[in-house]
């Protein structure tokens, strides 16, 4: 439902132990990083995964000796008493799919690979309907054997299709899409049904939220049109480690969860598989709380969002006028806008304070940079007698970042060039502005009517900041942003999150994720703003730029497209990819891929500008694009071999030095 949080209708998929479907809890899932040939490793990893909350566990199975070690690594399980449902992965290789099958309760096929062998990636042209008829005859002869051997056994499969790894005859097809990803899938669950075997899900996964949520809502909306009802796994492949990987998981797995998608969960982060489980054990909750609350709002008419297609509503920005005091055109970013909440006592703090706020500092004086605070919203106006706010205010607005606060702040407190934000109804009423405020911003709560919002745009506000209170934040906002294309407006909009007091740092990212990264990556508003008592100011402006990243809306740091790590890895992913985060980690608008064997390589990176590819222990292959063009270097000289391949495609810049950060940790200690 696009008006509330109604879960979608599923036949029950049964994975050993573990139902997965509608009528039950929303299974969370992760993958372990050893060596499967490594039993008892493979063994306490698994454990340590169940015992953190794992209800389901992956292992990847490359050839027969993964798969001799799978019954093995089942019955050591058994033995201690632990019988979570085992999952084994397998890319290229069907014949060790029908052997695993006997060890382990499920079976993940990637159509982009399963009937290929060696993955070539080179492109085919299919001229005609018979060549592609032959390989979808091929698919199978070859995939018909494990779908009787599930079906014989009681196992599952999922067919697992990825964005990057499309096959060369989808890719011919339908090209690079959504469509081909659907498609892809279906081929294959044909194929299932032709054997009436019925006991398997599909999964959609990307490394870009926007390509990850438009394919699942595709794959929902044909499987309506079949009438099936085959549950959905979701999972947002590469997310990456720490709060960036957080935060994009949240973003496309909370944007389908609050639309009613989605059975079980896997947050792949580069990090050890037992850490997922705590932002999958949260990504679950807020959907079964959705659900079971009733999330929403009255039904409307959606006309202006379609999902099959995407297209960013642009905000009319501010314009500056001759005559104002502050440069108002300088309050939001084209691409995305970051406000932050600073109460007024805060402002004592000067130079800590314009450091929180990604502030440049010279001399003691702030200067705007890539990720400073677009504006600042106060929490109480310092008076003309406290001069110390005040100069901390001045500063602000000579270093171009705009001052905001409600009207009642700023009647009792004027400061001149300040913008007052003012509720809509007493906008339209006609409020005067204090002395000094040349603007306003309009402040929506969601309950906006159609009419309500027609008046908007003849007040020519600076932005709407929109907090929908206790009302459903996603679907109260859809409703606004339908009625401001009813109404031809073009304010931008502000989602203001307000999070309860004392909430821990990982919930925030994964409920402001889930919450405005599901209405942003629709093309839904022009920013945010992140508000919670006691968090720390710097870290919620780092999360609010994570956010427009992850949105694919303002890029302020590298993008990282970083395997979780498997069995398959042949280096330490963890340790690389901090190594290489910390060398390139200051080149916005550059995506570099780190991935640890060749199945997540070329095909699986495909957002990606630069690669850094595991091919065999101790080497890498560095590719630009999809195209390899260093092969075989020694890991040890990989990293810089992949800074000078940046420095020639003329994309690297040196780090900046700034001295006076190390002054204010003097000061500060």
């Amino acid at each position: 439902s696009t008006t509330r949080a109604v879960r979608r209708p599923t036949r029950t998929v049964w994975v050993g132990k573990v139902p997965v479907g509608s009528e039950h809890p929303i299974a969370r899932q992760t993958m372990t990083t050893t060596d499967t040939k490594d039993v008892d490793a493979s063994v306490e990893q698994i454990m340590r995964c169940a015992d953190a909350g794992a209800d389901i566990v992956r292992l990847t199975v490359q050839g027969n000796k993964e798969a001799d070690a799978c019954m093995a690594i089942r019955e050591k399980l058994f033995k201690l008493g632990y019988d979570t449902p085992l999952v084994a992965d397998i890319h290229f290789n069907p014949r060790t799919a029908l052997k695993v099958a006997e060890a382990f309760e499920k079976i993940r096929v990637n159509p982009g690979n399963f009937a290929d062998g060696t993955k070539k990636f080179t492109e085919i042209d299919y001229e005609n309907e018979a060549a592609y008829q032959a390989e979808l005859e091929k698919i199978e002869e070859l995939f018909t054997p494990l779908v009787e051997k599930c079906k014989a056994l009681g196992r599952a499969i999922r067919i697992g299709t990825n964005h990057g790894s499309l096959s060369a005859r989808t890719l011919s097809y339908y090209g690079d899409t959504p469509r081909g990803m659907v498609e892809s899938a279906f081929e294959f669950a044909n194929v299932c049904r032709k054997n009436d075997f019925h006991n398997f899900l599909f999964s959609m996964k990307a490394s870009n939220p926007l390509v990850m949520v438009q394919a699942y809502r595709l794959l929902a909306h044909e499987q309506y049109k079949l009438g099936w009802d085959y549950p959905l796994h979701l999972g947002v492949t590469e997310a990456g480690e720490g709060e960036d990987g957080r935060m994009k998981s949240a973003i496309g797995i909370g944007a389908l969860l609050m639309d009613g998608l989605g059975d079980t969960v896997r947050v792949s982060l580069t990090e050890d598989p037992e850490y997922e489980l705590g932002p999958c054990s949260t990504l679950a909750s807020l959907g079964m709380n959705a659900y079971d609350s009733g999330l929403g709002v009255p039904d409307f008419a959606e006309t202006h969002r379609d999902f099959t297609s995407f297209e960013r509503r642009k905000g009319s920005l501010p314009e500056s006028k001759d005559g104002e005091s502050f440069d108002y055109s300088k309050a939001l970013h084209r691409d995305g806008t970051v406000f932050s909440v600073v109460k007024g006592e805060e402002l004592s703090r000067g130079e800590l304070l314009f450091k929180d706020l990604g502030c440049k500092l010279a001399v003691g004086m702030p200067f705007k940079d890539i990720a400073t605070s677009d504006s600042v919203v106060l929490r109480g106006v310092p008076p003309a007698s406290d001069e110390a706010g005040r100069l901390a205010l001045k500063r602000l607005q000579d270093a171009e970042v705009c001052v905001m606060a409600p009207l009642a702040d700023l009647q009792a407190h004027p400061v001149q060039g300040a913008v007052a934000i003012v509720p809509l109804a007493q906008a339209r009423a006609g409020a005067a502005l204090p002395e000094g405020c040349e603007r306003l911003a309009v402040a929506l709560d969601g309950s906006e009517t159609a009419e309500d919002l027609a008046g908007l745009e003849a007040l020519q506000p600076v932005c709407a900041i929109l907090q929908t209170g206790p009302l459903s934040r996603v679907h109260a906002s859809r409703r606004v942003f339908e009625g401001l294309a009813a109404a031809g407006c073009s304010v931008p909009v502000i989602h203001h999150l307000v999070f309860a007091p004392g909430t821990g740092e990982e919930e925030l990212v994964i409920g402001g994720g889930t919450e405005g990264g599901a209405l942003l990556v629709d093309g839904l508003g022009d920013g945010v703003m992140l508000e919670c008592e006691g968090a720390d100011l710097e870290f919620l402006r780092r999360t609010s730029f994570a956010m427009l990243q992850g949105s694919r809306m303002r890029n302020t740091k590298t993008e990282y497209v970083s395997c979780p790590s498997c069995g398959r890895t042949l280096f330490d992913l963890q340790e690389v990819t901090a190594q290489i985060t910390a060398k390139t980690g200051h080149l916005p608008g550059v995506s570099i891929a780190v991935m640890g064997c060749i199945v997540n390589g070329p095909g699986e990176m495909a957002d990606a500008d630069f690669g850094y590819v595991g091919t065999v222990p101790g080497k890498i292959d560095l590719y630009v694009g999809k195209e390899v063009v260093r092969r075989g270097i020694d890991m040890a000289t990989a990293p810089d071999q992949l800074i000078e391949l940046i420095k020639e495609y003329g994309r690297w810049v040196e780090p900046p030095q700034d001295a006076a950060d190390e002054e204010l940790v003097a000061e500060a200690a």
